[in-house]
């Protein structure tokens, strides 16, 4: 019976950089993960320990995010085939539709303070909306 045994820290870099790799071109972590043969979870631990990881980590994220992003405009700027009768393809139309609309919610939902719809009403701290507020009780 063969014993697994944990990676080093040279062997975690290079796991590690393998994983962000496929983070930027495009996989989620959970397929990245798969990919280099790594549990998930074991890697969510090696980014919890190391410092460094954590921010190659965020950078990766913040690049899949991008990625997205940017096909986001690839799927929606293309053309859609026509049909041999010279119609649209509305099949095609509706998959294209599906594919912006999937890709815009997940943005919204792993970043909404870039690409969320949330519309600011309280203002912010260096300007807010209402400076102070006062009681005055008037005496009859």
């Amino acid at each position: 019976m063969s014993r697994r045994t944990k990676p080093g820290d040279q062997d975690r870099k290079k796991i590690a950089e393998k994983i962000f790799q496929h983070m930027r071109d495009g996989l989620s972590a959970h397929k990245a993960c798969k990919l280099a043969g790594i549990p998930q979870g074991t890697f969510n631990g090696w980014i919890d320990d190391d410092v460094e990881l954590a921010e190659q980590y965020t950078r990766a994220r913040s690049e899949l995010l991008e990625r997205l992003a940017d096909e986001l405009l690839d799927i929606s700027d293309s053309d859609v085939d026509t049909l041999p009768d010279g119609k649209k393809d509305w099949a095609a139309i509706q998959k294209h539709k599906l594919q912006v609309d999937t890709r815009k919610w997940l943005l919204s939902k792993l970043a909404p303070r870039k690409y969320g719809d949330r519309i600011e009403v309280a203002g912010d701290a260096d300007s807010p909306l209402v400076h102070r507020i006062e009681r005055v009780v008037v005496k009859p």
